[in-house]
């Protein structure tokens, strides 16, 4: 999908990468090299935290990765093991104070947390913590998790107990990477609405949101962490426990939109499950025409799957303009189209008098939908017939997407017939869930998280989302988080 503000398109979760140093890495370039892999996941800040001989400090900001980090920054984050961090804002504003990773003291140490997901107790827990004394710095859910493992720390021997309880208190969805004075943790919510990976490189280990995060370094892929799974790496390797073993609900938009193609999660190809989808797609909704198009990035492995399983011929349709980024100041309103055609461009001599197929991800307001469709029509496409490689999207996310209201969604208060007449397209199909569902090939057993289609969700939901609900209540700062050094 192409990302527009003014579409309230879907936006990435934040971005997880950790390592853990047998080999005399420079930890922090290769936290650096990792959170680039990861930086489609999150574009407003990042943060990369080090432990340097049990002396756990870091540095963080606004921006893209290349923009927040330099040589001078790196040079001084030394140490054996580190954390980074990618962010897109689903609970909390975006500032700088909410960047993280987190450092959090407690009994003369610190733990570096880094958080992927989205709680759906955190207000709750977040007055809890207030009423017995505890004060916040930020306005993320991440804070929530950074005070319940101090508290549960004053209460607990072990870090591993503290964990434990920690993730039987908080829900919702959450990948965590962490550091503690001696070792790296990876943790993964009960039922893996977010991804996490391990990965090992010589003799050293590494956990990304992501396998690409992987491959980007040089590393190879051990597996991925289970749902309900605390994996600790220290001195003695990689020791595992299992906290819960409820069903797999992943989200489905991971392999939709949100990963790169070129990794695997839980197993399952993103590349080929967006092959699939398009297959898929085109034995759901056949139509005739000249010539298959995605629109940039996410629809085009799925217009190939639909061209390879209809027979009509695959082609580029568009150029996207690639130094465009998620900063761009919008247009006045009279203007708003203009935001569209500066981003993507169509390539006349190819739609020019031919029938189009149009395969993108998903469509949320479709603003954006509409003015690609006149894009195409005015370039001399005859005919353009959308296609959409997920179902209507229907109802909010709670668990990481910045869906935060129905009224915000077209597919929640019109009829496809309604959308297709809104968007100027000649018709319009949405893949099933069904169809969304069968395209990964994973492992045995594995479910989705569909309810942002189907309004059914794994767990009690809040009746709708709202990223800022933490900023609303005017909380204090904090001093039981210490805040990363900024330049």
């Amino acid at each position: 999908m192409l990302d527009d503000k003014d579409s309230l398109s879907l936006h990435e979760a934040c971005g997880l990468f950790g390592v853990y140093d047998n080999d005399g890495l420079d930890v922090a370039r290769l936290t650096y090299l990792g959170l680039y892999a990861v930086q489609h996941r999150g574009q407003e800040g990042c943060g990369i935290a080090v432990n340097n001989e049990g002396d756990i400090h870091g540095h963080k900001g606004l921006g893209l990765v290349p923009d927040v980090f330099s040589d001078r920054v790196l040079d001084r984050l030394t140490g054996k093991m580190a954390v980074g961090h990618t962010r897109y804002s689903t609970t909390g504003a975006n500032t700088v104070e909410n960047c993280q990773p987190l450092i959090v003291n407690y009994k003369n140490s610190r733990v570096a947390l880094a958080h992927n997901g989205n709680l759906v107790n955190a207000s709750l827990l977040r007055h809890e913590l207030e009423d017995k004394g505890a004060v916040f710095q930020t306005s993320t859910d991440s804070e929530v998790i950074a005070n319940l493992i101090f508290r549960y720390r004053l209460q607990f021997t072990s870090i591993e107990e503290v964990l434990t309880e920690t993730i039987r208190t908080i829900q919702g969805s959450f990948a965590i990477v962490m550091l503690t004075p001696k070792r790296l943790i990876g943790i993964r919510d009960p039922m893996g609405i977010r991804p996490l990976c391990i990965g090992r490189l010589d003799n050293s280990y590494i956990l990304a949101s992501e396998t690409c995060a992987l491959d980007s370094v040089g590393a190879k892929v051990i597996r991925d962490v289970e749902p309900g799974e605390i994996v600790l790496i220290g001195e003695n390797g990689i020791e595992s426990i299992r906290v819960s073993d409820l069903p797999r609900r992943l989200c489905v938009f991971e392999h939709i939109y949100f990963a790169r193609p070129d990794s695997f999660i839980d197993g399952a190809s993103v590349y080929h499950a967006r092959l699939e989808a398009g297959r898929r797609l085109a034995k759901e909704h056949p139509v005739e025409a000249d010539l298959v198009i995605g629109v940039p990035d996410s629809g085009l492995t799925a217009a190939i799957g639909f061209s390879r399983e209809s027979g009509i011929p695959y082609g580029e349709g568009f150029i996207k303009n690639r130094y465009v980024g998620r900063s761009f100041i919008q247009p006045q309103q009279s203007q708003r189209e203009l935001s569209v055609r500066i981003k993507l461009n169509a390539l006349r001599n190819e739609v020019r008098g031919k029938r189009l197929v149009m395969i993108d991800d998903s469509i949320v307001r479709g603003t954006t939908s509409r003015n690609i469709v006149q894009i195409l029509k005015d370039a001399g496409a005859t005919e353009v017939h959308m296609r959409i490689s997920s179902p209507p999207v229907m109802y909010p996310c709670h668990f990481g997407i910045d869906i935060p209201s129905r009224s915000q969604l077209i597919a929640a208060s019109h009829s496809v017939e309604e959308i297709r007449n809104f968007l100027g397209a000649d018709s319009l199909g949405y893949l099933s869930v069904g169809g969304l569902v069968e395209s990964p090939k994973s492992l045995p057993n594995h479910g989705f998280c569909t309810g942002c289609f189907t309004g059914t969700y794994p767990m009690a939901v809040p009746e709708e989302a709202d990223k800022l609900v933490m900023e609303h209540a005017g909380h204090r700062p904090s001093r039981a988080c210490a805040a990363l050094d900024e330049e």
